[in-house]
């Protein structure tokens, strides 16, 4: 019998992060997944894949404590065997102007999405195999900041598709690659509230689905992306601000 390609997604309970979880469960990878808080949905994902016969389990992990990090992934490593693809979705958002932006949400976004991001790889590639795969959830606000308040997410969203590049060149000699998705205005539970509103801005007019960011981290991680490394991929309707 043939071993299932094993995945970890760092931030997979919800929205786009338990899209990509399912999408992977669906193409064969036996995938563990981490979470900050919500056990509830955590533990909904886990027994709905179950019980279609996908191997996946969830472990609880601080994405700005790099011993949480490194365990979660000694854990998975322990469980499943080494790694083959690396999604790195935690991520959170915090919004505030030159003039009202405080210093705990500052380092708050600082520690996440950008530290946490490059802990989260630093980890898991010293346990990955040769030949792997790195993805990255950024945000199409790394190129089009579309509101006055939105900088320090954007820019910690910038140093992301930076950090992409360097890392693709770190690990090339091992056959990795690391690619960033950015995506726009997607649905989920943040979204819902403003999904009319963010419609009416979407050339496309309509915002996107977190299938559609699973189908696509799908293809990075596939054989057919090998030669791709280093890219940042827009999937955003075509998001104009």
């Amino acid at each position: 019998m043939t071993k299932s390609k094993v995945a970890m997604v760092f931030g997979g309970s919800r929205g786009i992060g338990a899209a990509l979880v399912c999408r992977l469960a669906a193409d064969g990878y036996a995938v563990a997944f981490t979470y900050s808080s919500d056990v509830q949905r955590s533990e909904e994902l886990v027994s709905a894949l179950q019980s279609n016969g996908k191997q996946v389990f969830a472990l609880r992990a601080n994405s700005v404590d790099s011993a949480e990090i490194r365990r979660a992934v000694d854990q998975v490593v322990a469980q499943l065997g080494a790694i083959d693809t690396v999604v790195v979705n935690a991520g959170v958002l915090r919004m505030g102007s030159i003039s009202t932006m405080s210093e705990v949400d500052l380092d708050l976004l600082l520690d996440v999405n950008v530290r946490g991001v490059y802990l989260a790889i630093q980890a898991a590639v010293a346990q990955m195999r040769d030949g792997g795969r790195v993805i990255t959830i950024g945000s199409n606000t790394a190129e089009r900041t579309g509101n006055p308040e939105g900088t320090v997410y954007a820019m910690t969203k910038a140093a992301v598709a930076s950090m992409v590049k360097g890392l693709a060149l770190d690990l090339a000699p091992r056959r990795i690659t690391v690619n960033n998705i950015q995506p726009g205005p997607t649905y989920t539970d943040m979204t819902s509230a403003m999904a009319e509103q963010l419609e009416s801005i979407v050339p496309l007019g309509r915002i996107g689905e977190p299938s559609e960011i699973g189908e696509l981290a799908s293809y990075i991680a596939s054989e057919k992306a090998g030669y791709m490394t280093g890219a940042s991929l827009t999937i955003d309707g075509g998001f104009i601000l």
